[in-house]
């Protein structure tokens, strides 16, 4: 009895199929083009983030073109919004809050990116050249500092700065009198007023923020750190080269994907600081400290409430935000491809 095994015909001549099974064309899970596969594989998340982001944002410029206060915002019954074009714009422009509270958004953010940048590289460093067991150890304690909510942070530097129970007063009354006076210019602290001036509020703002925010920059440099081969810090330690040389040559350039992306987010987070600031300056009573997110926040949430107002200042701020981070992104690119 003779078989007969099936064959595949390429180039003009017949080849048999392994095993004597006959070769079957790759099926399609599916009949859809090649090119529309992508699309749909990423459908899902575009939902979600059109649903928690997009909508919301639509809805926020929509409403900053219309007057919005407690006839609209009646469970039962309201009354449509009125269209007011630019006016709440024009009013933002025209205000005098408006660049007292720009100047304080923009300084602080850049005050806490830089500081919370290189506070947290040190550390990274630091970490990177500890022991598994210790480094373990630290890592712990300081991101029990970034999980902590910001409202809680914010209780937490307001108690440490209280006026009359504080414990930094209360340590720096301990300083001797001479290095009080030559370092401050005082030696009595007693009573003082962290919260009544703006410069001091906002020193207290950027220590809590960036005692915060730099646990994570220390753990993603870390983490950067961790894919850097070893051998290239040997060779430099050969050569003779000194830290600061080794981090300027080696380190720097190696992470410097890493600390584009910690800028961008850090831009983000530090130009939307509203919950510290709300609570270290007492609500809206000290109207000298408010950044656009608090002014937002006092606008809509004003007696009577300007609903519109308050979205189209949130609108300035995200438009500025992205002005900036569009600006930095663009940089950064062409830099790397000049390389």
């Amino acid at each position: 009895m003779t078989t007969h095994t099936s064959t595949a015909t390429r180039g003009g001549e017949n080849f048999p199929a392994p095993g004597g099974r006959p070769r079957q064309p790759p099926r399609r899970s599916s009949r859809l083009p090649d090119w529309i596969v992508p699309y749909v594989l990423l459908l899902p998340g575009l939902l979600v983030i059109g649903g928690l982001l997009l909508y919301p944002l639509y809805r926020v410029v929509e409403m900053s073109f219309h007057k919005v206060g407690l006839a609209q915002l009646k469970a039962n019954n309201p009354r449509p919004a009125e269209f007011v074009g630019l006016d709440n714009y024009t009013h933002i422009f025209e205000s005098d809050l408006f660049w007292p509270s720009l100047r304080n958004t923009i300084v602080f953010a850049a005050l806490t990116v830089a500081l919370t940048l290189t506070v947290g590289t040190l550390v990274g460093l630091l970490l990177h050249k500890l022991g598994r067991k210790m480094s373990m150890l630290v890592i712990v304690g300081i991101m029990a500092a970034w999980a902590t909510p910001p409202a809680a942070q914010a209780i937490i530097w307001k108690w440490l700065f209280d006026s009359d129970s504080g414990v930094v007063n209360w340590t720096l009354n301990l300083l001797p009198d001479w290095f009080s006076n030559l370092v401050f210019g005082r030696s009595d602290w007693s009573g003082e007023p962290w919260f009544n001036d703006t410069i001091t509020l906002y020193l207290v703002l950027i220590i809590a923020v960036v005692w915060a925010s730099f646990p994570f920059i220390a753990v993603s440099v870390l983490a950067g750190l961790k894919s850097i081969p070893s051998e290239l810090y040997e060779a430099a330690q050969m050569d003779g080269s000194r830290p600061i040389t080794t981090f300027r040559k080696i380190t720097f350039p190696l992470l410097k994907p890493v600390f584009s992306v910690l800028v961008v987010l850090s831009i983000i987070w530090d130009f939307k600081v509203f919950t510290q600031l709300y609570l270290l300056n007492g609500g809206t009573v000290n109207r000298d400290a408010f950044n656009l997110s608090l002014w937002s926040y006092a606008e809509a949430f004003s007696n009577p409430p300007k609903m519109g107002l308050g979205a189209a200042i949130a609108v300035v701020l995200t438009g500025i935000l992205m002005v900036i981070t569009f600006v930095y992104v663009r940089q950064i690119v062409k830099t790397e491809d000049v390389r």
